[in-house]
């Protein structure tokens, strides 16, 4: 993953064990407060959002302890490989799209944040500027043609 997004994850869970997970003990003891604990819904809701904060801390502290952070190189690249930009024209209809190709916990397609993994990616890697690319996408296959590779 790229140093962005292990910062990211780290956020997560400074959030997750400072705010969220002392959120949750109140909600449960508040839960707790009212009553009988076998047929009250707040408690058993307040349960289960604990089993799943949990399972996130959990499952955020092993990808940050098995994470391996690469820094995208300088300068100009000669292909495309993990985190560089790439600027793509479809062939088809002529739309240029720029995506970043980075680890699967940062992917963001919608912020041109395309998972190193994902079928898009996997074509285009080792690919150069001025390359045609056919991806099979799930509308078909489409062609882009590479225009730029750049670090940001």
């Amino acid at each position: 993953m790229t140093r962005g997004g292990f910062r990211k994850l780290e956020a997560e869970l400074q959030r997750l064990k400072t705010v969220d997970r002392p959120h949750n003990v109140q909600e449960i003891a508040e839960a707790r407060a009212h009553g009988d604990i076998s047929e009250n819904a707040e408690f058993h809701a307040a349960k289960e959002r604990q089993g799943h904060l949990e399972a996130r801390i959990l499952q955020v502290e092993d990808r940050l302890a098995r994470a391996q952070v690469i820094e995208p190189g300088q300068g100009q690249p000669d292909a495309v490989r993990f985190g560089t930009t790439v600027v793509l024209e479809d062939t088809d209809s002529g739309d240029a799209v720029s995506y970043t190709l980075v680890g699967e916990d940062e992917s963001d397609v919608a912020s041109g944040l395309i998972s190193v993994a994902s079928p898009v990616a996997r074509a285009l890697l080792g690919k150069a500027e001025g390359d045609e690319v056919k991806v099979r996408v799930p509308k078909g296959t489409r062609t882009f043609e590479v225009l730029e590779i750049r670090y940001d």
